[in-house]
């Protein structure tokens, strides 16, 4: 499975000012990128905050409200059909067939891709095997767990040998071993050439991309490597265990030491500007509170970490904007 195009195209998406209203909100505003081909690139943050929407318009479905991108050299505002052609698009309901089986939805999306026939065999071949379906050709889609469904409906994608891959929250709701299996499948097309986009809301899941974009309200709050974000993360990051996680997050939230805190089960990632300096008015409020801070430590912060810190910085510099 190899990408295919014009060689003289090194971006594989590039985005100018991306932007998408419905009626009084902005989904998406202004955004500006570029994923190089071959890629694995990471856009990531919470529900609503416009990931979707961005690859929904990067797929030729929606149309944007301003600017444009270029999708494989075709514009997806003057050539959306164009696009359409060179890309494989899965949302987060990838349409499957449930009175179907493995092997007949596949063959309905080679007659809807219009593959050639004589092409179709060896493909239906390898992408059973890819996605370790070959046992399961002749069961019912409906009959399948969500994690097969999932690696269903992706073969289906790729069923026309795109050369660009846009991925909605593919594995929302999908047990950890068939995610593994999922993003085992991600690398082997990785590796054969084709660019993969990808939207999630696991955030170890974008530390697996070459790339993320970290997307707030539309925005986005960083762009760079997993590493190279996690470094923006301003001051020192302490785990403490503690009683009462939930309870210790609200006593903590009237400290000023304390500028983010994040729950991990029973554990508190806090952020503070200076360890040796804030962390006992911290660990003050906690034993005030009767929870029992324990195995206070200073820890790399993770990208769940950098993003919460980011959003609350941009948070403090609205609130004094509007002061």
């Amino acid at each position: 499975m190899t990408a295919a195009g014009p060689t003289a195209i090194t971006a594989a998406i590039e985005i100018r000012d991306l932007t998408r209203r419905f009626g009084p909100v902005t989904a998406v505003d202004h955004l500006t990128l570029t994923i190089p081909r071959g890629e694995l690139f990471g856009l990531v943050g919470p529900d609503g905050g416009g990931k979707t929407t961005t690859l929904r318009m990067l797929a030729g479905i929606l149309g944007p409200t301003e600017g444009d991108a270029l999708v494989a050299g075709h514009s997806i505002r003057r050539a959306p059909e164009a696009v359409k052609t060179r890309i494989a698009y899965m949302s987060q309901r990838f349409g499957l067939y449930g009175d179907l089986t493995v092997l007949e939805n596949l063959l309905f999306y080679a007659d809807l891709f219009e593959v050639p026939r004589k092409e179709r065999a060896p493909r239906l071949e390898r992408l059973l095997g890819f996605s370790n379906l070959t046992p399961f050709k002749d069961r019912l889609a409906d009959k399948l767990s969500g994690g097969m469904k999932q690696k269903l409906g992706l073969a289906c994608a790729l069923i026309h040998t795109p050369e660009i891959l846009l991925l909605d929250e593919p594995t929302n709701g999908v047990d950890p071993v068939s995610r593994r299996d999922f993003w085992r499948i991600l690398y082997e097309m990785l590796r054969e050439g084709v660019t993969i986009a990808v939207t999630t809301a696991y955030l170890d899941e974008a530390e697996r991309c070459n790339r993320v974009g970290l997307m707030h309200r539309g925005r986005l709050l960083a762009l760079d490597t997993p590493r190279r974000v996690k470094s923006l993360m301003a001051g020192d990051l302490v785990e403490i265990l503690v009683t009462e996680a939930w309870r210790a997050r609200d006593v903590l939230a009237g400290v000023a030491e304390a500028k983010g805190v994040t729950l991990f089960g029973s554990r508190l990632h806090v952020a503070v500007e200076d360890m040796d300096r804030d962390l006992p008015a911290v660990q003050a409020a906690l034993e005030a509170g009767g929870l029992d801070p324990r195995e206070a430590r200073r820890i790399v912060p993770s990208l769940e970490d950098v993003f919460i810190s980011l959003v609350e910085t941009g948070r403090e510099a609205a609130h004094e904007r509007a002061a």
